[in-house]
């Protein structure tokens, strides 16, 4: 029987690929990845054109034409912070009955090495997966993202701040007059919110909303009212349903002066780095956008492989590498990641914070 060569990065690099993913709202919604978003550097290049809406002039027949100028447009270098997690196989693991495992296994420790790697990759995939749904949010509601780095588990390193917005405010950002009491004042914010984004010729489709304003929502005695078949008023429907995703929840369709909106209820949660619990979308929050807003971008990772001399650059968006202490007869799996979530247009996200008390 052929055994397989747990050092070589592109066998690591297939088994990972065989391994199922979770899945994650924001992430995958809002920041899918295509080939184009992996580049062959540790920087990434993101390119913006706002537009304008402008119309062709009328000439004279003596004139002709008047020339039109090109649309300018941005091009910003990147370098995103690197993930990196790993995780130790000691001989004691090899000896121990595995999560799962019949209690009179008869698994070789060989086996159980070959299915630790695989459980271990997953994990470490996971916890990188979260990172990255963390970073897809900050993105859409701060239009930047401030990655912490870590010298080890408890020690911080330096920050790297990357912003999506020239000077000190971002125009993503709306101001609610008084947090809402009644589907009217929501209705009226909602539009101005939208607006900002057609204005700019930017697709609008989901209106997102933190539990608290799902909550609120669905209290409003005046909607209530436009939602009964009777009214006269056909403004759209709600009937709450879970999604594919855990903590999320389609609340229905609504109408607003014009403007088709997909409701959806966000209440995905992770620990954050000093061990506490916290929404990924704040609680009193909204925000509306469109599937496909952004995308995440990966750096390269570079290694020195086990047994190498040279450093290698071995493509993908996860680069696993396997090391081995002889000494110690401990073995040790670690995986890297370079992500960037960042938006495909200029503020293609409209956030409003504390719209309901």
């Amino acid at each position: 029987m052929a055994v397989l060569n747990f050092f070589d990065t592109y066998i690591l690099a297939a088994i990972m690929e065989e391994y199922v993913p979770n899945t994650f709202f924001f992430r995958d919604r809002y920041f899918p990845t295509s080939d184009n978003d992996v580049f062959a550097s540790n920087k990434v290049l993101t390119e913006y054109r706002k537009g304008d809406r402008r119309m062709a002039a009328f000439v004279s027949d003596r004139v002709g034409d008047i020339p039109m100028g090109r649309i300018g447009y941005e091009v910003h270098e990147l370098e995103p912070a690197r993930i990196g997690v790993s995780r130790y196989l000691t001989l004691d693991d090899l000896k121990k009955r595995g999560f799962g495992e019949a209690l009179y296994s008869v698994s070789t420790p060989a086996e159980r090495a070959a299915r630790l790697l695989r459980d271990d990759m997953g994990d470490m995939d996971l916890r990188i997966r979260r990172r990255e749904e963390w970073m897809a949010v900050q993105t859409l509601i701060h239009n930047a993202c401030t990655m912490q780095e870590y010298v080890d588990d408890k020690t911080k390193g330096d920050k790297r701040h990357v912003q999506f917005y020239e000077g000190t405010a971002s125009d993503h950002i709306y101001t609610v007059a008084k947090p809402w009491d009644n589907f009217a004042e929501m209705r009226a914010d909602v539009i101005a919110m939208c607006r900002m984004l057609s204005y700019r010729g930017l697709p609008v489709t989901d209106l997102l909303l933190g539990t608290d304003v799902a909550d609120a929502i669905l209290e409003f005695k005046d909607l209530r009212e436009l939602l009964d078949k009777n009214s006269g008023i056909a403004i759209g429907s709600i009937r709450e349903q879970l999604s594919a995703y855990v903590g999320v929840v389609l609340l229905g369709a609504l109408n607003f002066g014009g403007f088709q909106l997909n409701l959806i209820s966000v209440d995905e949660s992770y620990m954050d780095d000093d061990g506490a619990t916290k929404p990924y979308f704040p609680k009193t929050s909204a925000a509306v956008t469109a599937p496909g807003c952004g995308h995440f971008m990966y750096g390269q990772i570079t290694q020195i492989d086990y047994g190498g001399t040279m450093p290698v650059t071995p493509p993908g968006i996860r680069v696993p590498k396997f090391t081995i202490d002889q000494d110690k007869d401990i073995r040790k799996l670690r995986l890297a990641s370079r992500p960037l979530a960042a938006p495909k247009n200029y503020c293609p996200c409209i956030y409003a914070e504390g719209v309901v008390k």
